[in-house]
This record gives structure tokens, sequence and C-alpha cells, in this order.
């Protein structure tokens, strides 16, 4: 009997933590990260244009579906935003890593693999704002 009970305390409290870490991202989440971490090489519109951008490499944010045969890649999005992948190609790239800059509260996110992998909240938010804005 005591410990069923204990199952069930664990199981409630399982299923607890599972419904917070997949709480859903508010949309201005991503929109506050772009405005603070992205605008100065990518420009209010996401265009390549922002202050910071002469002289630079930086693509137009708005035609990544465009640039994939219409399909946005956010996992390939979110691996470039955190820095995961630099280097992998020798290619250093001028694009700043920002993975320490997007830690804090994670959600269960799912690249496609059929695999929730806790993710940073705010790397999420990103690529959906970026998947929102493509032209």
């Amino acid at each position: 009997m005591r410990y069923g009970s204990g199952l069930a305390i664990v199981a409630s409290a399982t299923a607890a933590l599972l419904a917070a870490a997949c709480a859903v991202v508010p949309p201005e989440t991503g929109e506050r990260a772009f405005a603070e971490h992205c605008v100065s090489c990518h420009g209010i519109t996401a265009r390549g244009d922002g202050p910071a951008a002469a002289g630079l490499p930086v693509p137009d944010l708005t035609g990544i579906a465009a640039r994939n045969g219409g399909v946005f890649p956010r996992a390939a999005v979110m691996t470039t935003i955190d820095g995961y992948s630099r280097g992998l190609h020798g290619e250093p790239g001028a694009m700043p890593q920002f993975g320490d800059l997007l830690r804090g509260r994670t959600v269960l996110y799912d690249s496609g693999d059929g695999i929730a992998t806790p993710t940073p909240e705010t790397l999420v938010a990103l690529a959906e704002y970026l998947q929102r804005i493509q032209g």
C-alpha cells in the first residue's frame, strides 16, 4: 500500500514538471530576443541592413525558407543561433555565438525526431519568431 502511494506521488510530480516544461512560449519572447540580440546586424525588418552590418555577410532572415526550398529549417536555425555548429565545416562565420545569452528557463522541444529535449525557451521563441516573418 505504501509503495503504491509513493509511485502515485512520483507520477504526479513528474506530470507537473512536464506540464511546466511544455508551457507555451509567448510570441513576444521571440520578438524581444530579436530586438535585444539581432537587430544591430540584421536590422529591424530582419533583412540584413542593421547599423553594424556594414562589411559583414549578413543574410536576409526573411528569406530563410525561400533559400531552403520553401521549408523553414527550424533545427538548423536554432543550431546557428546558439553556435552549436560553429566551426564544424571550417567556417567560423561572422555571427557571434549566443548560446550563453539564451540560457535560463527551458521548454521541451521536439526538432522532428520524436524526442522532446529541454531547450532554452528564448531559443525556441526566437526560432518561432523567425519562422513567422518569412516572406
